[in-house]
């Protein structure tokens, strides 16, 4: 199975960049699944029902969030009534949406994506390592299910880390998001789960994290708060991951990073 994953979108300029690559990834690629992180979609906080249905229709088969999945209050009906649109599975029982879904491609073969979220210097929640065993219990890769692949929305490297580590042999791919800064940590875990720690953004990388600078800037000098944080606009780097995996067992055959576009250096998967 070829697998897709492009990092955090931030702002206009991400989503519209992400949404514009995807068609040509999908057939540059022969992408079987592609999944977006979109929690920044929305002025860099939030994802709204439109935006999401426009990454959609670009070609995402799934979209993941992260710590600012609620901050479009819109966005609670509209997961509630979308299971491809994925929040942390480590919130506590009862909140809306859901946090992993088995996609089902057209040749029949079925792949299960789950999204969690970091605790460390993060909102506390609850677990997402025994909630991520808990679903890997009823989920078992080259089993009942093709793949497996979990966005892992956090800000410690230590954790992500150790998170792959955990579940390496069990899952195709954990990739982690959050930081918006691409890492050159790509790698096939010695039992065969590729891992990144941070897949990069898609957005304005003349900024901080995806910020306009000279907010972002003003509040490292007066540590006092100021204008609402707003997203560069400029044009945008697509960053993401390409991974293969071994239809039989599900594990990872390779793993190559994908960067097009805006400032930084260009890869693209041969």
């Amino acid at each position: 199975m070829r697998i897709l994953f492009l990092g955090d979108t931030v702002g206009r300029s991400g989503r519209e960049a992400a949404a514009a690559a995807l068609p040509d990834l999908r057939a540059a690629l022969r992408i079987d699944l592609a999944i977006v992180n979109a929690e920044n979609a929305s002025h860099g906080f939030g994802l709204a029902p439109d935006m999401a249905a426009a990454l959609f229709a670009a070609g995402a088969d799934v979209i993941t969030l992260g710590n600012h999945a609620w901050d479009r209050r819109e966005i609670i009906p509209y997961i509630a009534a979308t299971p491809r649109l994925l929040r942390p599975l480590n919130f506590p029982p009862g909140t809306p949406g859901q946090g992993s879904t088995v996609v089902s491609l057209a040749d029949g073969r079925r792949a299960l994506v789950m999204n969690a979220m970091g605790r460390l210097f993060m909102d506390p929640l609850d677990c997402p390592f025994r909630g991520t065993q808990e679903m890997l219990a009823r989920h078992r890769l080259g089993t009942t299910v093709h793949a497996i692949v979990c966005d892992f929305h956090a800000e410690a490297t230590s954790e992500k880390m150790a998170y792959a580590h955990a579940f390496d042999g069990q899952m195709s791919l954990v990739v982690g998001t959050h930081t918006h800064v691409p890492t050159a940590d790509h790698q096939v875990l010695p039992g065969g789960t590729a891992f990144q720690s941070d897949a990069g953004m898609c957005g304005d990388y003349d900024s901080v994290i995806g910020m306009a600078k000279e907010g972002a800037g003003a509040r490292f000098w007066r540590k006092m708060p100021g204008e609402r944080l707003a997203p560069a606009e400029g044009p945008a780097t697509v960053c993401g991951l390409f991974v293969e995996t071994d239809d039989a067992s599900g594990l990872a055959r390779r793993v190559e990073p994908v960067r097009l576009g805006g400032r930084l250096s260009q890869m693209m998967p041969a």
